[in-house]
């Protein structure tokens, strides 16, 4: 499997001490390095203003490289609680250019990239920086995907968190699939959010206890999750927001799920991507224990080049019961 970052992905925050750090990057690269069948390369770019402002409005745009400009050390971006630094808004705009590069690759060879990014993006609104989170790398990827192709998008999150700002943006094509602790930050994402849109897109929002959750349970909801995409969606292209935070261990969230779980997610997204003849990519959001995130893409990694698409095993019971009420009344609604 391709990686696709950064080098100078580590500038933002440098020495800050913010859990949103470096490391995240550049330790997870070095390690993913020494896996045989594991490719880092650096295939990077600046987005320009104009990809952007696919989704976030250019008052936005310039609001943040004025603030970030602005900074002799760092500071929170006015339109919320994100750490900034001067070269903050630089190094958000280049990873969306390896989000943008990462996908072309997937679409180039028929197989699965990674976009080892940071600042990470489900939390963006379109004029709202937030939790940890400036521009939205999966939101832009989607809608520039609709705007060069036409392809329906659905994008898979399995952060501990809610993308709130992703969810923002379901509607003409994309599809927004989550699932994450809840009430936890911030605070959106409850069962009583869902949603069909006239065009056939759908929020399906899955609200696990921040108590946690089985190993076995987590693995079957997203077993059931990609049997409703598969069945009821069809999407043209599969984009994964990647985090890892929901790892048994991490400082921010843990679910209380074992690292493992990402390589029998990744067979299922396999299988899932197989089936519709989909481009398939992952976009790193959370993860904030470094050991767990490089475990995780190593299992991504080893999931994909052993060709195992298939079942899991998971048996769908373990699902806790309110979650299956949810698919239920989702499938209902067809």
């Amino acid at each position: 499997m391709k990686v696709v970052t950064d080098s100078t992905l580590g500038a933002h925050l440098r020495g800050s001490g913010h859990p949103e750090s470096p490391d995240r990057v550049e330790r997870v690269a070095a390690a993913l390095r020494l896996h045989a069948g594991i490719a880092v390369v650096e295939e990077s770019f600046e987005a320009d203003d104009g990809t952007l402002a696919l989704v976030h409005p250019q008052s936005y745009i310039d609001l943040v490289a004025r603030e970030c400009e602005a900074r002799r050390g760092y500071g929170t971006l006015s339109t919320g609680d994100v750490l900034v630094g001067a070269s903050s808004f630089s190094v958000a705009r280049r990873a969306v250019g390896s989000v943008l590069r990462a996908f072309a690759g997937a679409k180039r060879d028929g197989a699965p990239y990674f976009a080892l990014v940071r600042p990470p993006g489900h939390h963006a609104e379109p004029a709202r920086g937030m939790g940890f989170c400036l521009f939205n790398n999966v939101g832009i990827l989607a809608r520039h995907i609709r705007a060069t192709t036409g392809a329906r998008v659905a994008i898979l999150d399995i952060d501990y968190h809610h993308g709130n700002g992703t969810q923002a943006l379901v509607g003409d094509g994309i599809s927004y699939v989550s699932s994450h602790a809840w009430p936890a930050y911030p605070g959106s994402g409850g069962a009583r959010e869902q949603a069909r849109t006239e065009s056939g897109d759908v929020l399906l929002n899955l609200p696990i206890d921040p108590r946690g959750i089985s190993t076995e349970g987590f693995v079957a909801l997203w077993e059931r999750a990609a049997e409703f995409v598969g069945r009821t969606l069809r999407p043209d292209a599969i984009v994964i927001s990647a985090g890892f935070d929901y790892v048994r261990g991490d400082p921010v969230g843990d679910l209380g799920v074992e690292r493992n779980a990402a390589g029998a997610l990744a067979r299922i997204f396999a299988k899932l991507a197989g089936e519709l003849d989909a481009p398939l990519l992952y976009v790193l959001e959370g993860g904030y224990d470094i050991e767990n995130v490089t475990g995780s893409i190593v299992e991504i990694a080893a999931a994909h080049d052993l060709s195992a698409p298939g079942t899991s095993g998971a048996e769908p019971k373990a699902i806790p019961e309110s979650l299956r009420h949810i698919f239920e009344r989702a499938e209902e609604t067809r």
